[in-house]
């Protein structure tokens, strides 16, 4: 079987290293857009605080973070050690203390079923600033020992590191995906066709144009978000995740590298810019978390467009009732929590075996204009 995957963020990159690992030809076609989301995604995974209650975004979600440990042992396998990856926990800090009440009896809740999560402990002011040094005093947390964290950047490059060590071929540029008699056949290129007996699109909040040719609409919106990444004078390697419990965030990597990120401006379409909006925004709320963090110094601002779907959870699976035609897309703002995953399950469903996740909920088929 020969598949072709158009878009390689982690989403298209994890679905092509499971479909290599499997055994499958495998050609991946990547326009290397400025902007994708998995080049600027901050990396949190700790999806069991999230405020979203759809059942289907919880379950793959949190299947999603399950699935890391496994995924670092493949990629070990196959040579890839530089993942950014590293269970740090998470630190909930929010405004009005008198909600911890709350989010510790969800956790508890949620433990039942996501036993992943950890131990959940309360901190007091004094032991959450131990954890996190710029954090402001007076704040008590909620940790939670299971969250991690992973460079996005650095586990794009291993994924498809490790899919062309098993004869995964990368490619630049696709023009048209090739369909006839209700059949996908392959792909036009700069450089003539390919064929295929699979075609897997996960080319992000930029698919839509590719799929109109086929009649197909997907409602798959880019939002921008603006991620301000810091330095510091501190080995910030084992800090936690910190959680405000709104849409904003601070983690850390272990180059003294602190992450504040970000905003969620829709209807930005592919705006590549850092705004100065967008940068206050982002740098205001970080310093009001973490007055600390006053005299670090600013490294970069990265854009990234979230691909945004009609429902909190992903479109994963058959698309546009077209025989070998699959898409992988909506991961919004959880790409790095749950792509990989959902990699691995779009690798299944192309090779015809059933997932171990049920990807009903997920089709692409009941959720279009």
């Amino acid at each position: 079987m020969h598949a072709i995957v158009v878009g390689a963020g982690v989403l298209g990159a994890s679905t092509a290293y499971h479909l290599a690992r499997s055994g499958a030809a495998v050609t991946v076609f990547d326009r290397r857009d400025l902007g994708r989301a998995t080049s600027a995604g901050a990396g949190i995974i700790c999806p069991w605080v999230s405020a979203i209650d759809d059942p289907a975004y919880r379950a793959i979600a949190s299947a999603g973070a399950r699935y890391y440990p496994k995924l670092v042992s493949f990629l070990t396998e196959d040579g890839e050690h530089e993942l950014g990856y590293r269970r740090v926990g998470a630190l909930v800090v929010p405004d009005d203390p008198s909600l911890l009440d709350e989010v510790e009896r969800t956790l508890h809740a949620r433990w039942a079923d996501w036993p992943e999560i950890g131990a959940v402990r309360r901190l007091t002011p004094a032991q959450a600033v131990a954890l996190f040094p710029p954090l402001a005093p007076g704040r008590a947390a909620m940790h939670l020992e299971g969250a991690a964290r992973v460079d996005g950047r650095l586990l794009n490059v291993a994924l498809l590191n490790a899919a062309q060590k098993r004869g995964a071929i990368l490619r630049n540029t696709v023009s048209e995906i090739l369909v006839s008699n209700g059949r996908v056949r392959g792909v036009r290129t700069e450089d003539g066709t390919v064929d295929a007996d699979i075609v897997v699109v996960t080319a992000g909040a930029w698919a839509p144009a590719l799929l109109a040719p086929l009649g197909i609409t997907r409602d798959v919106q880019p939002q921008r978000g603006q991620i301000v990444h810091l330095r510091v004078a501190a080995d910030t390697s084992g800090w936690p995740v910190l959680l405000p419990l709104n849409s904003y965030y601070l983690l850390t990597f272990d180059d003294s590298r602190v992450v504040v990120g970000a905003t969620r401006e829709t209807g930005s379409g592919f705006d590549y810019r850092v705004t100065a909006k967008g940068h206050a925004e982002v740098l205001n709320i970080g310093l009001a978390v973490a007055p600390g963090l006053a005299d670090a110094e600013v490294i970069e601002t990265r854009i990234g467009f979230r691909p945004m779907g009609p429902r909190n959870s992903p479109l994963l699976g058959p698309c546009g009732g077209i025989v070998g035609l699959l898409i992988g897309n909506g991961l919004g703002a959880s790409g790095l929590t749950i792509g990989p995953y959902a990699g691995a399950l779009l690798a299944d469903a192309a090779r015809d075996r059933a997932p171990d996740l049920d990807l009903a909920p997920y089709s692409s088929q009941q959720h279009h204009l």
